[in-house]
């Protein structure tokens, strides 16, 4: 037998022995790394979702999902920011006044958000809980009224929202979209599901 047999045989068996080794590193990694992110239990349970809305434009909307139900994230233009002053008395509940969801402080607001661009409301209607479709352009358009400021339509039963999601008088929706719990992690991260530095 010569050297070179001998050599080349180490070098398979040292291969060998490596590649095994990083593969078993590499599943002993895996579930490791993976506990930083809540699982799906914990996601449905109440865990907070982290939302990059870096690039949302204005008048878009995105929606994340947070304890089972659709949170949506929308950046408001100023047209659609002007028109909220003039619908006060057309709204059921302008003000907040109503407790079915408490609203956090930083929200009991006209815009109903932290910053006045961005609205962030849980998407169900606080009638049946169906998830009203987007209405945000104005006008005259069909199930809604000539003078249709732009916002939500729950088809289900005809409950209107505002850009701020209040709820108009007279429709079956008897509350304003829920605000949930949501900070500001940067310009463009919001984490929903928690309001409170560690």
């Amino acid at each position: 037998m010569s050297d070179n047999a001998v050599d080349q045989g180490k070098r398979t068996w040292l291969i060998a022995t490596g590649a095994a080794g990083a593969v078993g590193g590499v599943a002993t990694a895996v579930p490791f790394v993976s506990t930083f992110t809540p699982s799906e239990r914990a996601k449905a349970a109440g865990a907070a979702v982290e939302a990059d809305i870096g690039a949302l434009k204005p008048g878009e909307k995105m929606t994340v999902e947070w304890r089972g139900k659709p949170v949506w994230i929308v950046r408001r233009t100023p047209e659609q920011l002007e028109g909220l002053k003039k619908l006060n008395d057309q709204l059921a509940d302008p003000d907040n006044q109503r407790k079915a969801y408490p609203i956090p402080e930083y929200a009991k607001n006209e815009a109903r958000s932290i910053k006045p661009e961005y609205l962030v409301v849980v998407g169900i209607c606080s009638h049946l809980g169906c998830s009203p479709s987007d209405k945000f352009q104005a006008g005259a358009q069909p199930s809604l009224p000539a003078d249709w400021p732009g916002g939500f339509l729950c088809p289900c039963h005809g409950s209107t929202f505002d850009m701020a999601g209040r709820v108009f008088k007279n429709k079956p929706a008897p509350d304003n979209l829920e605000v949930p719990p949501h900070m500001y992690l940067s310009d463009s991260k919001l984490l929903i599901g928690e309001d409170k530095k560690a």
